[in-house]
């Protein structure tokens, strides 16, 4: 066995020294895959961290009018809060409301002169809500436009954030279905790449094959050293890109 192994290893390298040409150009060519392959995977990291911190900034704000009691408000927060679409809500009074509006125009004298002359603040209670995705933004806002809150909701600000809203959230679909299609087509280049050359390999040697068949070769013996020879060079690249196919299926579930 370990004879049969050392022959096996022994033939494939010097195939591998024989067909120097070809193996040098499937090394290179599976060098440019990886190249290629590895610089989607940084612009996908990047790409995946710069929607998240846009997905971050959106959000649809409630504005509850002004004699509503607070419990009323907090209740429907906690309402909020139990629905898988919804990944956060924040709840601002009206004495916050108004510290960071006064925080926000600290510099601007008549606004604040305004506000002082003021005898009631003027600003209304209200939930600051982000979904986990958002395509998720049209549910929650179906929701709010139930019956039994009209009495309480001011308003609701999706209407004017939607635009923003689909735009992020068709950037989103497709980053993530480019990349995949993308790093699934390098993983099947690096497949082809490899049993093609498998291929030319076994036919520029098809007579010593044939001989080796005629004194009585086992089909191991004879399939081994071509799969030493060129899977061991590519066999790398392979893994390499299928991994990237299996690590992309998550991230994109992540988004949706």
């Amino acid at each position: 066995m370990a004879t049969t192994l050392f022959r096996i290893l022994k033939f494939g390298f010097q195939n591998f020294s024989r067909n120097a040409l070809l193996s040098v150009a499937t090394v290179a060519v599976m060098v440019l895959a990886l190249l290629v392959f590895n610089g989607l995977v940084i612009f996908g990291t990047i790409a995946q961290s710069a929607t998240a911190s846009l997905q971050d900034k959106i959000d649809i704000s409630v504005y509850f009018k002004s004699n509503v009691a607070e419990d009323n408000i907090l209740k429907l927060e906690k309402s909020l809060e139990s629905f898988t679409e919804v990944k956060a809500v924040d709840y601002v009074s009206q004495d916050k409301a108004l510290d960071i509006f006064k925080d926000n125009h600290r510099d601007d004298p008549t606004i604040t002169q305004a506000l002082e002359e003021l005898q009631a603040n003027p600003l209304l209670a209200s939930l600051n809500i982000k979904a986990q995705n958002p395509s998720q933004y049209s549910t929650i806002a179906e929701y709010l436009k139930d019956p039994s809150l009209l009495n309480v909701i001011e308003n609701v600000t999706y209407g004017q954030n939607k635009v923003a809203i689909d735009r992020l959230a068709r950037i989103i679909d497709t980053a993530k279905n480019v990349g995949t299609a993308v790093t699934i087509f390098l993983a099947l280049v690096a497949v082809l790449v490899t049993f093609n050359t498998v291929r030319l390999v076994i036919y520029s040697n098809r007579e010593e094959i044939g001989i080796m068949r005629l004194v009585g070769a086992a089909n191991k013996f004879i399939n081994g050293p071509y799969i030493v020879s060129v899977g061991g060079s590519s066999r790398p690249a392979i893994l390499k890109a299928l991994t990237g196919v299996i690590a992309n299926l998550p991230a994109g579930r992540e988004c949706e």
